[in-house]
């Protein structure tokens, strides 16, 4: 075990966002932190690395294990170029360069015993050498920087002038050269195109230390982790797997718990009925029995309804109009930035209902292709046009729909005055924002919130051609999995850009892969994208399929039928058996009215029978009313 986290808690205020959280990180274990937005996962990884204290609870580092941490929002500002940045990564390594350069030149006029203790350390200080690598510094430094989308042309580039996007991506590769026993990385791929995402996903595979990631891209998490800690409700769960196993198995304890909670509703509705049912028989045994089930009653300790986030935000996308079937026809597409040439002669088209995903490095024009779509930008040939009732809805990852200085509710309501401040409500509730969440100015919003309300708005549009710039962007992976179920019911067309392959993925029929030789494409998703071409099943294993499926569906029918037929014979049984508790209650009755008549009271052979008759029945009713309990 090289990291241990035990029994943290942490509180802002009234707000719990930790309580006793405990998990363990192994050696080399590659292990990731999941949860909603705003659960406490960076704030976790702050209390790992000491930024913030715990109000209880510890944080174990195995002895003489180090620790690196990138965050979401890295500070690194350096007039250096980025290759000497880099440097200061190996600044250990390039010391002790140094230190064999220099005892190599100092033994050159050494001798005795002055020689001997200087080969001594030169022999230490190469072996030393050896073991961190240390010959292959500059090409693992060239290497972390082309994995991660830095061109030979780019290693001069002063740091202060890259994008914040370029500082991150930085920040990582000092990080991973560092090669720390522990990395913390929070959201370390929001930055990063496909290419260097698949080339950090095997980087940390093959890791030679532990690795704890908060990241919201499944795909990259089912590639890289085996150990999933969850955050819920100020709780962690450990589930061991990637992340698809972590889903499945979260999915099969969330069906347990909600089975077990209406199981045990059903019971003691159930033993409710039989208690009112065993207190109307109105007879001594009847009633303690009854008085029995209700002391086990109210031992009983009642389960939690398990709550279903996935309730909460239900996004419906509706075309208001059906667009005719040619949606979008792009001719000789061609678009430059100065001397910077994105694309040149693209041709593709839109069909009414295709899902259409296009996807690339950074900065090969995906979003300009979008924004000349949508009017924003020029192009500087080529055309464009859109078919009949075609009416476009845009989702921009910079949020430019936008207005900074309105409040989340006069975003929506200046934009549709139509709407009741009910139904606004509603519909910003849908998208998880509640009570006085609704009047945060939109400038203080983060980027997942900025994202909701576009998204919001986006709903109420109407329109029948959604196009969509990275809108996974900032979303947690409940909202991405939301997302995904309206965009897949979705009626209309939509062209979206994104490097979430998970998301692809799930949602894209289509991919046009944006390159230098331009666009390329590829009928089917993300895995038929991987593959080139989806390995089509031969038509016996259709056959066998197909066979094994309707065996399966028989076998489900008769068992279906049998529960059935065992079902009908309970209640009918049932009956019978109140029938004949009714039935001997009933001649009871009669018999002990007999014994009121003076006639009989003075005729001892006749009492004597009837007499015997009544103890018969109640013999009778005994046996059938604790029949009646055991099928009840």
């Amino acid at each position: 075990m090289v990291l241990s986290c035990n029994n943290i808690s942490k509180a802002f205020g009234e707000e719990v966002i930790l309580s006793k959280c405990s998990f363990n990180v192994e050696d080399n274990e590659k292990c990731a932190i999941v949860g909603i937005n705003g659960v406490g996962k960076t704030t976790l990884l702050r209390i790992i690395v000491g930024e913030l204290s715990a109000d209880e609870g510890s944080v174990s580092l195995a002895n003489k294990k180090s620790l690196g941490y990138l965050p979401q929002m890295p500070e690194i500002d350096s007039n250096k170029t980025i290759y000497d940045e880099m440097l200061e990564a190996k600044a250990d390594v390039i010391e002790l360069e140094e230190k064999i350069r220099l005892l190599e030149e100092k033994m050159k006029s050494q001798e005795g015993a002055e020689l001997e203790e200087s080969l001594k350390s030169y022999n230490n200080a190469t072996s030393e050498f050896e073991r961190v690598n240390g010959f292959a510094y500059k090409s693992e430094i060239v290497g972390v920087l082309k994995g991660l989308g830095f061109t030979e042309a780019d290693f001069d580039k002063k740091v202060s002038v890259l994008s914040g996007g370029q500082k991150t991506r930085l920040a990582l590769a000092k990080l991973l050269l560092s090669k720390p026993d522990v990395i913390l990385l929070d959201e370390p791929i929001n930055h990063l195109d496909l290419n260097s995402i698949s080339w950090l996903e095997g980087f940390l595979s093959n890791y030679k230390g532990a690795v704890v990631i908060v990241a919201h891209d499944r795909y990259f998490l089912d590639h890289v982790v085996s150990k999933v800690v969850e955050i819920d409700r100020a709780n962690t769960s450990v589930y061991m797997g990637n992340y698809s196993a972590y889903s499945k198995k979260k999915a099969e304890k969330m069906n347990a718990e909600l089975n077990a909670y209406l199981n045990q509703q059903r019971e003691i509705k159930h033993q409710e009925e039989v208690i009112e049912k065993l207190k109307s028989f109105n007879r001594e045994k009847s009633i303690k029995r009854a008085e029995s089930r209700e002391k086990q009653l109210d031992k009983i300790e009642i389960l939690d309804k398990p709550v279903q986030e996935s309730a909460n935000m239900k996004i419906s996308l509706v075309p208001e109009i059906i667009s005719g079937n040619d949606v979008l026809s792009v001719k000789g597409l061609s678009k430059s930035f100065g001397e910077n040439t994105l694309f040149e002669g693209l041709d593709f088209e839109i069909k009414r209902g295709e899902k259409v995903a296009i996807i690339g490095n950074n900065g090969s024009g995906k979003t300009t292709i979008l924004k000349i779509i949508n009017g924003i930008e020029k192009a500087d040939a080529g055309s464009l046009k859109l078919g009949s009732n075609v009416f476009i809805g845009y989702y921009d990852q910079e949020h430019n729909v936008l207005n900074p200085s309105k409040t989340i509710f006069e975003e929506i309501r200046d934009d549709y005055p139509e709407l009741t401040n009910t139904k606004i409500r509603n519909v910003l509730a849908s998208f998880l924002f509640t009570a006085d969440d609704v009047f945060k100015k939109i400038s203080s919003l983060s980027g997942g919130e900025k994202g909701r309300v576009s998204l919001a708005k986006l709903m109420l549009s109407k329109a029948n051609f959604i196009i969509l710039d990275e809108p996974t962007n900032h979303l947690d992976i409940l909202s991405k999995e939301i997302l995904e179920n309206a965009l897949n019911s979705y009626e209309g067309t939509i062209l979206y850009v994104s490097h979430d392959r998970f998301f692809i993925n799930k949602t894209a029929e289509r991919i046009l892969e944006l390159s230098e030789e331009g666009l390329k494409g590829f009928l089917g998703n993300y895995d038929y994208y991987l593959q080139k071409k989806a390995e089509q099943k031969s038509e016996s294993a259709l056959k066998e399929t197909k066979t094994v499926k309707e065996s399966e569906s028989k076998k489900d029918w008769e068992t279906q039928k049998k529960e059935q037929a065992a079902k009908r014979k309970q209640e009918n049984d049932l009956k019978k058996v109140e029938e004949q508790i009714d039935n001997l209650e009933q001649k009871k009755k009669e018999l002990n009215l007999e014994l009121e008549n003076p006639a009989i009271a003075t005729n001892t052979a006749e009492l004597t029978r009837i007499t015997k008759e009544i103890n018969d029945i109640d013999g009778e009713l005994e046996i059938l009313i604790e029949k009646w309990e055991e099928l009840a």
